[in-house]
């Protein structure tokens, strides 16, 4: 039980900056140099760092960090420049997601087994499925979640700034629904339609993995 949490702890560690970071460098790219100057374009988790956020992401698996700054002003199109910084976020843990399961699949098939390797093996498991949720779980289309921003691009701005004036009350009436596992089907699904595309886009390691098995078999032929 320990260890499961320790493991929750550090993949937190490394999977929030790293959502965060995105949404920084992607606001940066679009000519808005707001969160760097904040020091947000970071993966060091004290730039991001929200003590209640980050303990119930550890508890629960769902939590949030403190809100990257932007300035909407500096896009040139400003509904179309929210959109994509906020698409960044969840871009970026999939990418971690793709990386770690690479990781996961070499060290699987060509590390000896250990102790050691068997707890990297865990937690880079951990961090797919960590980073897999926390995309799936931020492109849900309801504030402040980062879908939502993506309805700017549709909707009228009176009707869009009206909801986002509840998005407070919206994320805690949210995060009950998710503690008391409402949407658990849904989530669960998206998650496991991610993980399978992800395990696919990395077959070309299982590919090599079973190449250089069947030429050691040559070569003790």
């Amino acid at each position: 039980m320990v260890t499961y949490y320790l493991t929750r702890l550090l993949v937190t560690l490394v999977a929030i900056p790293w959502h965060e970071a995105g949404h920084a460098l992607a606001s940066l790219l679009l000519g808005d140099p707001t969160a760097r100057r904040h020091g947000r374009l970071s993966l060091n988790p004290l730039r991001h760092f929200d003590l209640l956020g980050t303990l119930c992401m550890v508890v629960a698996g769902v939590g949030w960090a403190k809100p990257v700054p932007t300035d909407v002003r500096r896009f040139k199109n400003p509904k179309v420049g929210m959109a994509l910084t906020a698409l960044a976020g969840p871009a970026a843990n999939l990418i971690l997601a793709y990386l770690s399961m690479t990781v996961w699949k070499l060290v699987y098939y060509w590390a000896p087994d250990t102790l050691a390797v068997e707890y990297l093996l865990f937690f880079l498991q951990y961090m797919v499925m960590m980073n897999v949720g926390l995309a799936v779980f931020n492109l849900i289309p309801v504030p402040p979640l980062d879908g939502s921003r993506v309805l700017l691009v549709f909707l009228p701005q009176r009707v869009y700034f009206g909801v986002m004036r509840y998005e407070k009350e919206i994320l805690a009436i949210l995060l009950a629904v998710v503690w008391f596992g409402a949407l658990n089907g849904p989530l669960n699904a998206a998650s496991d339609w991610v993980w399978d595309l992800l395990y696919a886009g990395t077959g070309w390691v299982d590919n090599l993995a079973y190449t250089a098995f069947y030429l050691s078999l040559g070569t003790r032929v």
